[in-house]
């Protein structure tokens, strides 16, 4: 299953944490900039809207938010809870898969995430209601999804609760939660349906790579 070398910080894990790392620092000096033309915004967005500061530019969404959104981050928590559970989940998946298919994989899990969150805050926006979408959960939960299918039996720790958990049952607990607090409204500020929409894509993905579905791949996932 993996390969004879198991890294600790494989390529695309170490890319993604140093990318988003820069990302985060360029925040710092630079915050409105980056979330004006890079963060996720819903379509229908006017170009000027009234803030507390006065009247700000807003672009709108553009294409390349589809991903850019997931390397800006809302603040440090938001920041390293994703990086650890990325680094913790990802580095099995990427050694286990290898680096390109984890890449692809981890690409088509952000642009989902931003996908089904477009859909959403597009609505949202038709009814008054303008914010931008920013983070990389939607890229960490299906990453979250492949290690619950692909190691089911494997026991996790929680931190809130501190008990072992399996972590097929993980992963079906936080699909749960996610998809709760989204129809519900709870928690307002996080993009539950992002979540949602990236371990979606992510499940999709792979049963198309083990030929589940009607549309079979060149070369099958086999576990």
């Amino acid at each position: 299953m993996y390969p004879t070398e198991f890294s600790t910080f494989p390529p695309v894990v170490k890319f993604l944490l140093i990318a988003n790392g820069v990302a985060f620092v360029t925040q710092q000096f630079m915050f409105n900039e980056l979330v004006t033309w890079f963060a996720l915004w819903p379509m229908g967005t006017p170009d000027f809207t009234f803030t507390a500061d006065g009247v700000a530019q807003i672009p709108g969404f553009l294409p390349w938010q589809l991903i850019t959104y997931g390397f800006l981050h809302g603040g440090m928590v938001h920041l390293i809870f994703n990086m650890f559970a990325l680094w913790m989940f990802g580095m099995q998946i990427e050694n286990a898969w290898g680096s390109r298919t984890f890449a692809v994989y981890y690409l088509v899990c952000v642009v989902g995430a931003a996908t089904i969150q477009l859909i959403v805050a597009s609505n949202a926006a038709s009814a008054g209601e303008i914010y931008p979408t920013l983070g990389a959960s939607g890229g960490v939960f299906g990453i979250l999804l492949a290690f619950g299918m692909m190691f089911p039996e494997q026991r996790l720790i929680l931190l809130f609760p501190p008990i072992p958990i399996k972590a097929k049952w993980l992963v079906i607990g936080y699909g749960a939660i996610e998809l709760w607090a989204g129809v519900t409204g709870t928690t307002a500020g996080v993009a539950h349906f992002a979540h949602l929409g990236g371990m979606l894509f992510g499940f999709v993905l792979i049963q198309y790579w083990r030929g589940k579905l009607p549309l079979q791949p060149r070369h099958q996932m086999r576990w």
